[in-house]
């Protein structure tokens, strides 16, 4: 009896430490909703998938510039033989003048094998393709990077509103709670004829606008969760659930530089820019001669028969050469998509500047947020505990008759009112933040 009782108790642990296995791989801190977003977002799995591809491509402009082998074979079968015309005298010196004669020349079957190999010695363009196709590796490397940016801080957006959403289900938990406990009070009085009617539904009328809160409060933390979800790759139809608090994320990051020259849009801006004076460099290297060299070795066979894997001859040709194209001149052609590209760089210079000037406005405008709404969450959190004071002192006024039943229901709405302030003041304080962060390429950086 006594080893099946341990038996069953042993089963029961093993039990629990599954469920509560499972139940740690649904939770997740910041850190890990971070980490798994950048391993299954969709957007983040294709940008690294352009970075093969722009690797795929190097190897292709590289491959431009070795040596390109080729073997081709070919077989004909004239059904009629090409008939040649000449001169009667040609063949007979006694001929009359202007008579001719036709014969077929050839054979019936013809073959030939052919070894073709060429090299390029030199190509401008080509020289510039590949330092182009090195720098459009850094590119891709660059927008994987921004590409990483942007789905994070949209998963540090849906978890601070996830968390702020957690929080005021726990809020509205409590408001429940209270008020309810307040009307089993008050309907003592009620039934001993110690309470009007009217004051006893207006605590009723209290209490349910306390649960209509709970139930939109716990809507918003689950449309929170789910959109928090669609930001990591997370399964839409599995639960999930966070660990960590608003106070908690508010002293998450830490802006440890203010470099604008940082920002990654700045990056690819620049990167851009180099790529465009590349291409005007290839334009520029169409005006350069083009040398190559060929090799060729071909084998024909003739044969009346078909037997070409007989022993008889084959008839070899080998020849190799130097190819030389010099352009000359090419209608202002050239000339003309050289300005294009010289424009294109100035205009990539005034996108720089008017970008990095915008960065500013945006620089100055975030931290004029983040002081504004800490300036604001702190009245809130003083407000909040006041309103939660006048409350919960009317409530005991209440129960003793000083207080009468539409004061108390003004003094839950006072509250309702400044809980609702505070969340919104939380979800401001930690916007500005991030925002901060995004303007310096802090969002990877910091855990």
């Amino acid at each position: 009896m006594k080893n099946s009782m341990q038996r069953t108790l042993f089963l029961i642990l093993i039990l629990i430490s599954f469920q509560s296995l499972g139940q740690d791989k649904s939770a997740f801190n910041l850190s890990d909703a971070k980490a798994y977003a950048l391993e299954n977002n969709q957007t983040i799995l294709n940008s690294a998938l352009d970075i093969e591809s722009s690797l795929a491509r190097k190897r292709e402009i590289i491959g431009m510039g070795l040596p390109q082998v080729g073997l081709t074979g070919a077989f004909n079968h004239f059904i009629n033989l090409p008939v040649q015309i000449v001169g009667a005298n040609f063949i007979n010196p006694n001929a009359a003048p202007g008579e001719t004669i036709s014969f077929t020349a050839g054979t019936k079957y013809s073959s030939n094998g052919t070894l073709q190999a060429n090299q390029l010695l030199f190509n401008g363009s080509y020289l510039v393709g590949v330092q182009v196709a090195k720098l459009y590796i850094d590119f891709q490397e660059t927008l994987d990077t921004q590409t990483k940016e942007g789905v994070i801080f949209n998963v540090i957006q849906a978890y601070q509103i996830a968390a702020v959403a957690k929080e005021n289900i726990a809020f509205t938990d409590s408001m429940v709670l209270l008020t309810k406990e307040m009307v089993n009070k008050q309907k003592n009085f009620l039934e001993l004829g110690m309470m009007q009617q009217d004051d006893f539904d207006q605590l009723n009328y209290s209490l349910l606008t306390a649960e209509n809160a709970q139930v939109e409060a716990t809507n918003q933390y689950l449309n929170a969760l789910t959109l928090l979800k669609m930001t990591m790759g997370y399964p839409i139809e599995n639960a999930i659930e966070i660990a960590q608090g608003s106070a908690s994320l508010m002293l998450n990051s830490n802006i440890s530089s203010t470099s604008l020259e940082n920002n990654i849009n700045v990056q690819v801006a620049e990167q851009q820019r180099l790529l465009n004076t590349y291409n005007l460099r290839n334009i520029q290297s169409g005006k350069l001669p083009i040398f190559n060299a060929f090799f060729s070795q071909q084998y024909n066979a003739y044969r009346n028969n078909f037997n070409f894997f007989a022993s008889e001859k084959w008839f070899p040709q080998t020849v190799w050469g130097l190819q030389l194209s010099i352009p000359i001149y090419s209608g202002g052609q050239k000339d003309a998509q050289i300005k294009q590209a010289e424009i294109e760089i100035k205009k990539n210079d005034n996108s720089l500047l008017q970008l990095k000037e915008n960065l500013k406005f945006q620089e100055a405008q975030a931290k004029n947020n983040l002081a504004n709404a800490r300036q604001k969450l702190g009245l809130q959190q003083a407000n909040i505990d006041l309103a939660q004071k006048i409350y919960k002192n009317s409530l005991i006024r209440k129960e003793i008759g000083q207080e009468s039943s539409i004061n108390v229901t003004q003094k839950y709405n006072q509250v309702i009112l400044a809980q609702a302030q505070y969340s919104g003041a939380q979800i401001e304080v930690l916007n500005a933040k991030l925002e901060l962060e995004k303007l310096y390429n802090q969002i990877l950086t910091n855990k």
